[in-house]
């Protein structure tokens, strides 16, 4: 069978096409999950918007050495022109009229130096467009890598990596009919399992990890990893943060939110991504913050630091992406960043304790400021819950900075805005990136529904708790990780007493409740204010306004993270995309 697009389809094969991609499947040779199409698109329309910021980056730091180099040029020409009548005219001025620019801001971290002296820099010669070098570690059907390179227009070439030799047979087949390929092989790194072709997709047969660590040395380093695996990402990060270049980008996929985001198996969490998980309705927004703690110490160890650029928790699984930078107050930075988690176990208050501070000490002749890293006191909390009395378990350690990056995720929108006919998935896109350029950069949400649950009452309007706390003075915005949710600036009494105040004018009957009930506890304490629920101007965010879909509907029956691939190899594979 022959497609009007003249591609002919073997017995036995389905094609399946993504935007302007096409891929052959048969079953069990590679996994393909088509409901992750939404991660996909999120992941073309993100490295696109990275690699446009790397290349006005290198444009900027090209045009502050060229200013740099004409100034010492016109300086020098300044002194010889110098004569005995006074004629300080310096030959070549009017080429350099425009007064001196400021050095342009470079991507912290970065060493200055050898940038700037970097052969491919061409001081003297205008810069060509930064092409970057992206690998996709764990490739499966080529799909993924297929996609970026016909979509992201600065992608230099795209290493496709797998183990499994169906999956190799499935990309080589894949990349020759979207046009991609070369016939030219060669071996990598020496292996006689490893073999590249020379197309704008380079197809890689090995170990993902081996591969990754072959790219460590500065010299040899790539500017995008992409990890996409059935399941944890965990055995692949400490492998990729090595391998990226300063100022790269790191593309990580979880599909394990059974370990993640559910406290039923806390030593497999452990294992994986060093803390323990919360049991909470907030634990997908945990389960990226442990994600990004596993990556960040990782990192840490060989001397590089993160920079979250967008954390998304989506349907079965997160997604993050994360710039890799190396800096050493940076990395010591992370301490601060790093928090365990007191949890109580009935009405699900939570109670950061960090396990580090920044203490600033100003020297007294000079000014300078160094900082002074210290222990927290601690522990911030007993055993029991203050508001309820019931018991509190530990969760994390987990990251406890921004998980989004706002001006990034706000250029993201702009190109999705600009190119929504490019993407399948733009209406979702828009309603979650919206959502999650204006959440708050404060530890997990709740949600008004849960919370009345804590004191048998009716649920109030989100509009009308939302409206309260914006009264009492406090921030708000909607998490895009749950319907409904609201994140807040404001402390649990404060949001306790938003409750109460709604329970005096909807009264609970307490011959419901328990004597020993811990909502008891909970009705028995005063407000500490009286809440306005009065609309407030800014209680619906721009999320709110306009009609968006945040949150994916089931498209077909029986839907999740679909069957692993079975290999015909007698390598037994253990993760796969």
């Amino acid at each position: 069978m022959t497609t009007e697009s003249g591609i002919i389809i073997p017995d036995g094969f389905t094609l399946h096409t993504e935007n302007n991609s096409h891929i052959l499947r048969s079953s069990n040779e590679a996994f393909l999950n088509p409901v992750q199409e939404f991660n996909r698109d999120t992941s073309v329309a993100c490295i696109k918007v990275w690699s446009q910021e790397m290349n006005k980056v290198r444009e900027a730091r090209w045009k502050w050495a060229q200013e740099k180099k004409g100034k010492k040029g016109s300086d020098g020409a300044t002194k010889k022109r110098k004569v005995g009548d006074g004629d300080v005219q310096s030959a070549g001025v009017s080429e350099l009229s425009e007064p001196e620019m400021h050095k342009p801001h470079l991507i912290e971290g970065e060493r200055k130096p050898k940038s700037l002296n970097s052969p491919n820099l061409n001081v003297g010669k205008v810069p060509e467009s930064y092409t970057f070098v992206l690998l996709e570690a764990l490739s499966a059907t080529g799909l993924r890598s297929i996609r970026y390179a016909k979509e992201i227009p600065l992608v230099k070439y795209v290493i496709a990596n797998d183990l499994s030799p169906s999956a190799i047979a499935a990309m080589r087949r894949n990349i020759e009919i979207n046009g991609l390929g070369s016939k030219s092989e060669t071996s990598l790194g020496g292996s006689e399992n490893v073999h590249v072709s020379l197309g704008k997709v380079r197809i890689n047969e090995g170990d993902a990890c081996t591969l990754m660590y072959s790219h460590r040395e500065e010299k040899n380093r790539v500017d995008v990893v992409d990890l996409d695996p059935y399941g944890t990402a965990s055995p692949f990060i400490d492998a990729a943060v090595q391998c990226i270049k300063d100022g790269g980008l790191l593309c990580v996929t979880c599909t394990d939110l059974s370990v993640l985001a559910t406290t039923n198996y806390p030593e497999k969490c452990f294992s994986n991504y060093g803390g323990v998980p919360v049991k909470a309705e907030y634990c997908h927004e945990a389960a990226l913050r442990l994600v990004l703690h596993t990556i960040s110490t990782s990192a840490s160890r060989y001397g590089r630091y993160i920079e979250p650029l967008l954390s998304l928790s989506i349907d079965f699984y997160v997604r993050i992406f994360v710039r890799i930078k190396s800096g050493p107050l940076e990395v010591k930075k992370a301490l601060t960043k790093t928090s365990t988690y007191h949890i109580c176990s009935t009405c699900q208050s939570f109670f950061e304790q960090p396990l580090g501070k920044i203490v600033d000490k100003r020297h007294e002749l000079s000014g300078n400021v160094n900082h002074l890293f210290k222990i927290q006191h601690g522990p911030l909390v007993t055993e029991q819950c203050p508001h309820c009395n019931s018991a509190l378990h530990v969760a994390g350690p987990m990251w406890s900075g921004p998980i989004h990056n706002t001006d990034f995720v706000a250029r993201v929108l702009e190109d999705l805005e600009l190119n929504q006919d490019k993407y399948g998935t733009a209406t979702r896109m828009k309603g979650m990136l919206t959502v999650a350029k204006e959440e708050l950069h404060t530890p997990f949400y709740f949600t008004p529904a849960k919370m009345a649950s804590f004191f048998h009452c009716t649920t109030p309007p989100l509009d009308d708790v939302a409206s309260a706390l914006l009264h009492a003075g406090h921030k708000i915005s909607r998490s895009h990780a749950c319907p409904g949710s609201l994140k807040t600036t404001a402390q649990r009494e404060d949001i306790h007493s938003v409750f109460r105040s709604w329970i005096e004018k909807n009264p609970v009957k307490m011959e419901n409740i328990s004597e020993t009930s811990p909502a008891r506890k909970l009705l028995a304490k005063p407000a500490n204010f009286k809440a306005n629920f009065e609309r407030h101007p800014d209680s619906v965010t721009q999320s709110g306004k306009v009609k968006l879909v945040r949150y994916q509907e089931n498209p077909t029956s029986h839907w999740g993270p679909g069957t692993k691939a079975v290999s015909g190899s007698s390598i037994k594979r253990k993760r796969n995309d």
